[in-house]
């Protein structure tokens, strides 16, 4: 089981870190599938290792001078904020409910990048302080509910960047920017109830450091954004079914 968990969280990670997404869109469904407890291990996790994914997928970024340090803060301090009330949240839900509501943010992840896949990259359209109030409120919101369900919330993140008109290689610097912030502060919120074993921590971490390294230099510099959201939304749509069906 430990060689299946480093080596998916490996593959995982690799393709995330492109999108600056983190990977608990996959972390959590992996982990749950290998029989792991949702809340006290899967959640917990899932949100460690999406924060330490983006936080290594920031290093290329930013010599690339991908990231908007100054437009993401308000957002990034948004999420920050409301990540660890979502995780508080998620310990009095149900998990069917949880598994129910992940699939259905997965689906609409998955929906929003196939819609926009092919439409060409557009020029910024709103100025710092729209960026700031308009970002700042789904930021938190994606806060919240990547604390609740060990995802982050670069899901929400990562689209509203692109319809406000980042790039999409800045909208996914950005995004993991943001989401270090929102993964760590929901998995403080875990820490109180979590049960991780070590060595299943020390595997994970390793496949993350070297995967997330390898994705963000890819996307970087080799990835064209068009087959990366198509690949994205397509793989999102999978994950959905695969989940909600066994729930049904």
């Amino acid at each position: 089981m430990l060689l299946w968990s480093g080596l998916l969280i490996f593959i995982v990670s690799f393709i995330f870190s492109m999108l600056g997404l983190g990977g608990g869109m996959l972390y959590v469904p992996i982990f749950h599938w290998l029989g792991f407890a949702l809340k006290d291990v899967v959640i917990p996790l899932g949100l460690l290792l999406n924060g330490l994914n983006t936080l290594i997928a920031l290093i290329p970024y930013g010599r690339k001078h991908l990231v908007d340090w100054k437009g993401g803060l308000p957002m990034a301090l948004s999420a920050l904020v409301l990540a660890p009330v979502g995780s508080m949240l998620a310990t009095r839900v149900p998990d069917h409910l949880l598994v129910i509501l992940f699939s259905i943010m997965v689906l609409i992840a998955a929906g929003r990048t196939l819609w926009v896949a092919n439409r060409p990259d557009k020029d910024m359209v709103m100025s710092v302080t729209q960026r700031a109030i308009v970002g700042s409120i789904v930021a938190g919101l994606a806060g919240f509910l990547g604390g609740m369900l060990g995802i982050g919330g670069g899901f929400i993140i990562s689209p509203l960047l692109m319809w406000i008109g980042y790039k999409t290689k800045q909208a996914a610097a950005t995004t993991a920017y943001i989401v270090t912030f929102s993964s760590f502060s929901g998995f403080l919120g875990h820490a109180t109830h979590m049960k991780i074993d070590p060595v299943l921590l020390i595997v994970t971490v390793l496949s993350v450091i070297v995967a997330s390294l390898l994705g963000s230099w890819f996307m970087a510099n080799r990835a064209k954004p068009t087959w990366v959201k198509w690949f994205y939304g397509v793989l999102l749509v999978g994950v959905a079914a695969k989940m909600l069906i066994p729930v049904l």
